[in-house]
């Protein structure tokens, strides 16, 4: 079936009709597939380490996206791109439902190559949009919007990790069936994906129409290798990757066995968390204070520079790891969990926008754009190889020694902020 995505305008449209969809769309896949997937492998029974090699392997297309961006950028339209995206997002979740009514020996595998294909398509998605972006907006108002994009890929976040996992806590609960629940759950996620999709063919402007009689020695013309080189041959290169792999190290140990913690019985190390606890206490509030700590870190180093809130920003995202120390040897009452993870999340929004702003500081010419992915790829690669070996350690030293683990191994990230070129001050960028 072919799909037509150019449909005539005849008026302009404003951002605000489309912008704030767009993005909400970008985030609600990433978060299912890379942390809604752990919340409903563990509460059907997969093994912790399969749980995390495989939600982590599966981080891949966003890895490598940057290798078929320029095909995004040259061949069709991103309206097009972003249209046939979202249609295609709408039939892999609705797969994804049904694969829950599968036999058990084949569910686990058919879910995890449906969620492979859906993360090819939220990366191509991603490329599309925030080209999309720039094309259909005046550089006053993509600044304007920079803002709004961000808050609504950060209410996916909530709506993802919090109300959907809340939903599908809840249905758990009444029909005493967590196969039927999430496939309800993950049907309703195709749905809404079905009504975006509508709603996006009759807002999304064409800014690109008049521009389509691009020749095919244009298409040739791809400096992919130049973009590399140009990249890799800056100042200090060996002392950037290496910051950009270990900054997260911490995290990316983290991230997944957080997850499995909160929802392990206490007899294998766990808080024994519900599916609706665990919506409510890392999906919602923790959320929430990662968008609180964000936002703040955007506001704090563009008043005082990268430069001075660097090391304070990392050490704000890495300390609070002792805080799962100290739940996994203490096992505390939920009234605790709540404040411990938000204040684990609030220090991860503050670090993480530190890491985001230095990102941008070392995107310079012509090729920015371009260097900006390759640098958004390798920190990918630096959160997909730890994670798909976390599970495995985990298991063989159990929840206290990991978490204790995890926390020695934040400080060769912290070490290399003492090696990166930082001279100039480029406070604007966090804003």
């Amino acid at each position: 079936m072919t799909i037509q995505t150019d449909k005539p305008k005849t008026k302009s449209i404003s951002p605000w009709f489309y912008v704030p969809s767009l993005y909400f769309a970008e985030g609600m896949p990433y978060m299912i597939i890379n942390a809604v997937s752990v919340v409903f492998y563990k509460n059907l029974g997969i093994d912790n380490a399969q749980i995390a090699f495989w939600t982590s392997i599966i981080n891949l297309p966003w890895v490598v996206k940057m290798f078929w961006g320029p095909a995004v950028d040259i061949y069709s339209t991103k309206r097009r791109w972003l249209l046939t995206m979202q249609f295609a997002m709408c039939l892999c979740l609705a797969a994804l439902a049904f694969s829950f009514q599968l036999p058990t020996a084949s569910f686990f595998n058919i879910s995890l190559v449906i969620l492979l294909v859906g993360a090819f398509i939220s990366a191509t998605y991603d490329i599309a949009t925030d080209g999309f972006y720039m094309l259909a907006l005046s550089e006053e108002k993509q600044a304007f919007f920079v803002g709004i994009r961000t808050l609504c890929y950060r209410l996916a976040i909530i709506f993802s990790t919090g109300f959907l996992v809340y939903f599908a806590g809840n249905l758990e609960k009444s029909t005493e069936n967590i196969p039927l629940s999430w496939s309800i759950t993950l049907g309703l996620a195709s749905v809404i994906f079905a009504i975006l999709f509508v709603f996006h063919f009759f807002t999304l402007p064409q800014p690109e129409v008049k521009n389509q009689t691009k020749s095919a020695a244009t298409r040739n013309e791809i400096p992919f290798i130049r973009v590399v080189r140009s990249y890799f041959s800056q100042r200090g290169i060996f002392a950037i990757l290496a910051f950009i792999l270990l900054y997260r190290l911490g995290e990316a140990m983290l991230v997944k066995i957080a997850t499995l913690f909160l929802l392990d019985e206490t007899s294998a190390g766990g808080l024994a968390l519900s599916t609706e606890q665990y919506g409510l206490v890392y999906g919602t509030f923790g959320v929430i204070s990662l968008i609180s700590g964000g936002i703040l870190g955007g506001l704090v180093i563009s008043k005082y520079g990268l430069k001075k809130c660097l090391l304070p920003m990392a050490l704000a995202l890495n300390l609070p790891d002792l805080f799962y120390v100290y739940m996994a040897y203490s096992k505390p009452p939920l009234e605790l969990v709540y404040p411990l993870v938000s204040l684990e999340q609030f220090g991860y929004g503050l670090g993480f926008t530190a890491f985001t702003v230095y990102l941008m500081h070392i995107c310079k010419g012509e090729y920015k754009t371009s260097h900006f992915a390759i640098s958004t790829g390798l920190m990918a690669l630096g959160l997909m190889l730890p994670g798909a070996i976390s599970g495995t350690i985990q298991q063989s030293i159990g929840y206290p020694m990991f978490f204790i683990l995890v926390s020695l191994l934040t400080i060769p990230g912290m070490a290399t902020i003492f090696f990166i070129p930082l001279n100039e001050e480029r406070k604007s960028e966090a804003s």
